[in-house]
């Protein structure tokens, strides 16, 4: 299915995303891990990749970064990155942008909680809760 460019989607949680859409999902150097499974070929496939994320680690450390320090599973993969308080598009060439917050969240408390520069969107709107 994977290999065969059946799947067009691909959603996945990520311990790290860097701002040229690298991702670092598999493994937390220290910890026993059992391996990548099968999130390499799903990022490797061609299709669209959204990382669904906390926006940082529970330390308060940053988990968009410049470059990912951990492991990479892909590079430059994926699309989009959708966290608690901030949706950005990622352009693998141009970087970060901001294109949704969450309600009573700023942009000046996501830049202060994210590590990588970003733009924002002429288009900036808040996150809707879809019924």
């Amino acid at each position: 299915m994977i290999r065969g460019r059946h799947v067009h989607l691909t959603i996945l949680g990520a311990l790290e995303v860097s701002a040229n859409g690298d991702l670092a999902n598999w493994i937390i150097p220290g910890k026993m891990v059992k391996g990548m499974g099968g999130a390499m070929d799903l990022v490797s496939s061609g299709n669209k990749v959204v990382v669904t994320m906390e926006h940082t680690a529970k330390s308060g450390a940053h988990k968009i970064l410049p470059s990912c320090n951990l492991p990479l599973t892909g590079k430059q993969v994926v699309d989009l990155i959708i966290t608690e308080l901030a949706v950005f598009s990622v352009d693998k060439k141009e970087g970060l942008t901001l294109m949704e917050h969450a309600e009573g969240v700023t942009v000046e408390e996501i830049r202060s909680k994210t590590g990588a520069p970003f733009k924002v969107s002429e288009n900036l709107c808040v996150m809707q809760q879809q019924q």
